[in-house]
């Protein structure tokens, strides 16, 4: 018997800029015909199967209005693997409070070795777009972060908002895996390891 691993990949950003509807879309296949806004924490989870092993992604979404953060944001945090940082492309003011956002996250103590991308969401809206793909790439790049630019509401971009949650999958599998391997052969000592260089930019997942 193996058990199966779990990774907590957390979804903040600004309240109506898509974050319930990407996890839907992930976890469900599907855009949900109507949402409310999101009080305290919800979360969902899908089991995937990387190279063979079978995991567990829980996908934490959380309000992004501040009324309804206070009481469950540390609890939202703790002990997570990877963050999807999230802006509508229609509304630029959505992306500049990332630096917010960001700002928060640092402020809980999340290590510098937990994957972090960005997603650029409602891409169908194309006369509607405020932020450029090359403003976002720049932010993106300045940050460490990988880019997506996707619609959750599309269906023929549900591919690529597969892509966000199993590019963090394998990525984290791909850690996991190399550390377990390195306190195995020095079980006194385990190493810090940084994550594998990526190229920025529109991605998919790297298996």
């Amino acid at each position: 018997y193996v058990q199966t691993r779990i990774f907590k990949i957390i979804v903040i950003g600004d309240s109506n800029v898509g974050k319930t509807c990407l996890t839907f879309r992930f976890c469900g296949g599907t855009f949900p015909d109507k949402t409310e806004a999101t009080i305290g924490v919800d979360f969902r989870e899908k089991t995937v199967e990387i190279e063979g092993e079978r995991i567990k992604v829980q996908v934490w979404d959380t309000a992004g209005q501040e009324r309804f953060r206070k009481s469950m944001v540390e609890h939202y945090y703790r002990n997570v693997h990877a963050v999807v940082f999230v802006y509508d492309v229609t509304k630029m003011t959505s992306f500049t409070n990332l630096k917010m956002w960001i700002e928060e996250c640092n402020g809980h103590a999340v290590p510098a070795l937990v994957p972090k991308v960005l997603v650029g969401n409602k891409c169908d809206l194309k006369e509607l777009i405020q932020v450029p793909s090359s403003m976002a790439l720049k932010f993106a790049d300045a940050h460490n972060m990988l880019l997506f630019e996707t619609s959750a509401k599309d269906p023929q971009e549900s591919q690529n908002v597969e892509s966000i949650f199993m590019c963090l999958a394998c990525r984290l599998k791909a850690q996991k895996s190399l550390l377990y391997r390195d306190v195995e052969r020095q079980p006194s000592r385990a190493q810090k390891l940084e994550p594998p260089h990526e190229a920025h930019g529109k991605a998919s997942c790297p298996c």
